[in-house]
């Protein structure tokens, strides 16, 4: 035997050569999200809403959106635009669209709180005063050229837009759910109009600024009008949603979760309206509130328990344009609130 044979083997010459693993590793794959909250009945009932409203409805893409996300989140809609580009239609065709009850009221300049509200009527049967519920109880309530009626019927809405109840005889009346007031008003014809006030701006959630649609849009709206030979437009629209589903999908977008970073990055940019150069009058703290409500709504429409800093950026001017005033002097250089809120958005420091 020779002397190689005889001599030990050390430790690197022992070891096996390393053999592949017959077994391949599983491939890496990107964590998919799983919301914590179900989703799948809202976003279907969104899907839904919208698939009816543009049977009629050309373009105006912000606005439908606008009006979901207001519902979504409980909220009160202030339409501003000029006539005759959907605004009372657009209201219409929502409300359509939940099998609820609606009231449409025209204001005018000689309406009264009663007129809204209701009144108590002596019955000579038993000799005593019952109360007539107003248009106002409804679920869904169109307010047409709502800046026409003068200030004591304007402030017969306060508490009903903030409280969703009203006091009459002392007597509490609460209004049905879900609530939600649509409003019209017209802001180039001024004649026979009154101002809102601020305080009731402010239990507006959103304020949605309408334009005029695209030459595009425009022919497609003449095409359409012409192809129905006369046929009522609404008659397209089916109920999709009832009281309790729409009450349910609102509780579903209250569950969205919130972390502190993003409440701080709200009451930061709310804060800031209070102290800017240009503004005479800020935002108020329902300014915030209103802000989180329709960012939670928001984020639930796109399948997202959580809300992230676009879900604010995307609401925060619908819900603050019409709670700031534009100081005298910057309002007669042009400066607009439009323009004060869009610059306080893309200067505010986003949460990471």
């Amino acid at each position: 035997m020779s002397t190689e044979e005889n001599t030990p083997m050390n430790e690197e010459q022992a070891a096996p050569e390393a053999t592949p693993n017959p077994t391949p590793l599983p491939e890496e794959s990107t964590p998919s999200f799983e919301p914590k909250i179900e989703l799948s009945k809202l976003q279907h009932g969104v899907a839904a809403i919208r698939h009816e409203l543009h049977k009629v409805i050309v373009g105006q893409k912000e606005l439908i959106d606008a009006l979901i996300v207001g519902i979504i989140a409980d909220g009160n809609c202030l339409i501003e635009g000029v006539p005759g580009i959907a605004k009372t239609l657009s209201a219409k065709l929502l409300a359509r669209t939940m099998n609820v009850d609606f009231s449409r009221i025209q204001f005018t300049p000689d309406l009264m709180p009663s007129d809204i509200l209701g009144t108590s009527v002596f019955n000579p049967k038993n000799t005593e005063f019952e109360f007539k519920a107003g248009p106002i109880f409804s679920s869904i309530v169109l307010i047409d050229e709502i800046n026409r009626a003068p200030a004591k019927t304007q402030s017969a809405l306060f508490e009903v837009m903030a409280e969703r109840q009203i006091t009459i005889d002392g007597n509490q009346y609460d209004m049905n759910k879900p609530f939600i007031i649509l409003a019209t008003q017209n802001p180039i014809e001024q004649e026979g109009t009154y101002r809102l006030p601020e305080a009731q701006l402010d239990r507006f959630l959103f304020k949605i600024n309408l334009d005029y649609p695209s030459i595009d849009e425009e022919t497609t709206i003449l095409a359409n009008h012409n192809a129905r030979h006369g046929t009522d437009e609404m008659a397209d629209v089916k109920p999709i949603l009832n009281a309790a589903d729409v009450a349910e999908l609102q509780q579903t977008a209250k569950d969205v979760e919130v972390e502190s970073s993003i409440i701080s990055y709200i009451a930061s940019l709310v804060n800031q309206t209070r102290n800017h150069p240009m503004l005479y009058l800020g935002a108020s703290p329902r300014a915030s509130i209103s802000i989180l409500n329709a960012a939670k709504a928001k984020a639930a429409i796109s399948g997202r328990d959580f809300v992230i800093p676009e879900d604010v950026k995307s609401v925060a001017a619908l819900a603050l344009r019409h709670r700031v005033v534009v100081s005298p002097e910057k309002e007669m250089e042009g400066i607009t609130p439009d323009t004060i809120v869009k610059e306080l958005i893309e200067g505010t420091e986003i949460p990471r």
